[in-house]
């Protein structure tokens, strides 16, 4: 296998260079600024509506509201240089094609185990998640639990499988419902706020808020999962700016409207409850608004595993092309066209995660795992990027605070970094390895 990809031998902050007209441009796919901003809803938005306002309130208690404007205050910078990266490098492997550009093959390597074989482990998580909203609503046990995660991972990969193009359908519905059923609640539940239920507003001090901003990482990580299917826009560079910039505001509105119904209606019962939405609907409606949940809990998932099993198959089959996975994952590769291959691989690694997950059934300690990787993920991304954009551009000064604001997140991480940190040592191992079974080639060939 050979290591391949684009050259890094533009001077840094450069403009690059213009197309030749003779060479014709590589084509792009059929999303437009709506389905682009349903994608980037769904894989923002998530499944953390469902159990992160009640976890960060268990850790910080009113503070969790500060600790999620905080990293809607976060997302702008990162969303932004992220955008910024796509739509001047449009290619199915995201981060990792910013990585290669910025720091050579060892890093996109790097970034793809990172993205490829670590993130997959939020998908057990998400699961279990909703399906313990079902089961809330329509009673079972555990087992009834796992078999609908079970049932909630599978549905989406079919539906992946029939392409990018067809998912961004299916998510601009599925998004825009999800939006309209949030909105439901939260004015349903907004009249039953209790003022009083603010103070003490730190109840843990200010270390109760970092743990309630480790734990809403995995609310507002994905700004870098879509980065991946930005050759699928029909314009990247008009398109991108504006859906993330739509998803940005509706994503940060929601988050920060969530946290602070949960808090001030649900007060100290908040910390302790397993479905902060359903006992939301229940203050607002009674029991019958139950239904209401489960059909947001649906929702939910199913576009969360759409976003993500979208650019989970691009970068598999990205890797494929690149020599850092066997060549023959490379197929789909192209711009519109459809990676089954990595999508089958993403679903292996996915059921690896299901039987860790499911059999444990305690969601925090996986939780934060899943926001270490991604933390890791945005570290070495916004770093590319402030070599990949012209210096000085509004591109590269975003770049450059999301270092900083990134630095942050990884100190949050704490000993959880362990888990990136280990799959990095197998991805250079990898590298390590594939070098010189090349070198044995090279040289078995040789006169």
């Amino acid at each position: 296998m050979t290591e391949r990809g684009p050259s890094t031998t533009r001077a840094r902050g450069a403009e690059p260079e213009l197309p030749d007209p003779r060479v014709p441009a590589p084509p792009h796919g059929r999303l437009g600024v709506a389905g682009g901003t349903a994608l980037y809803i769904a894989a923002v938005l998530g499944t953390g509506i469902l159990v992160l306002p009640a976890l960060a309130a268990a850790a910080a208690g009113p503070g969790a509201i500060l600790a999620v404007a905080a990293l809607a205050l976060i997302s702008v910078p990162l969303a932004s240089t992220f955008a910024a990266l796509a739509r001047r490098h449009p290619d199915a492997g995201g981060v990792a094609t910013f990585a290669r550009r910025a720091f050579g093959p060892g890093a996109a390597r790097v970034i793809s185990y990172w993205f490829f074989f670590g993130t997959p482990i939020g998908a057990p998580i998400a699961a279990l998640m909703t399906a313990r909203y079902v089961v809330a609503v329509i009673g079972g046990d555990a087992r009834t639990a796992t078999l609908i995660a079970v049932g909630l991972m599978v549905i989406p990969v079919v539906v992946t499988a029939f392409g990018v193009r067809f998912a961004a359908s299916v998510q601009l519905v599925l998004s825009g419902a999800l939006v309209a059923v949030l909105v439901f609640v939260l004015a349903a539940a907004a009249p039953h706020a209790r003022p009083e239920n603010l103070q003490p507003l730190l109840p843990h001090g200010w270390a109760g808020v970092g743990l309630a901003m480790s734990l809403y990482i995995w609310a507002f990580a994905g700004w870098e999962a879509v980065a991946g299917i930005g050759g699928e826009f029909r314009n990247p560079r008009r398109d991108i700016p504006r859906a993330t910039a739509l998803a940005l505001v509706i994503v940060s509105v929601a988050y920060l409207a969530i946290q602070t119904v949960t808090v001030v209606v649900l007060g100290g019962d908040a910390a302790t409850s397993d479905v902060p939405l359903l006992d939301l609907v229940r203050v607002a409606t009674g029991a019958g608004g139950g239904v209401v949940v489960a059909v947001i809990a649906a929702i939910v998932v199913t576009g969360v595993f759409n976003a993500y099993l979208a650019a989970f198959s691009k970068l598999g089959a990205a890797m494929g092309r690149d020599g850092d996975l066997p060549p023959w994952f490379g197929r789909g590769v192209e711009n519109g066209a459809v990676a089954r291959r990595g999508l089958l691989l993403s679903a292996v690694v996915m059921a690896v995660y299901s039987v860790i997950v499911l059999s444990s059934g305690d969601l925090q300690p996986f939780i934060l795992i899943h926001t270490s990787i991604a933390a890791a993920v945005y570290g070495l991304g916004v770093a590319s990027a402030v070599r990949l954009l012209p210096v000085r551009s509004l591109g590269w000064w975003m770049a450059v605070i999301s270092c900083v604001l990134a630095a942050g997140l990884l100190v949050l991480a704490g000993w959880h970094l362990v888990f990136p940190l280990v799959a990095a040592v197998i991805a250079v191992g990898v590298g390590a390895v594939s070098r010189r079974a090349r070198g044995r080639a090279t040289g078995a060939g040789a006169p």
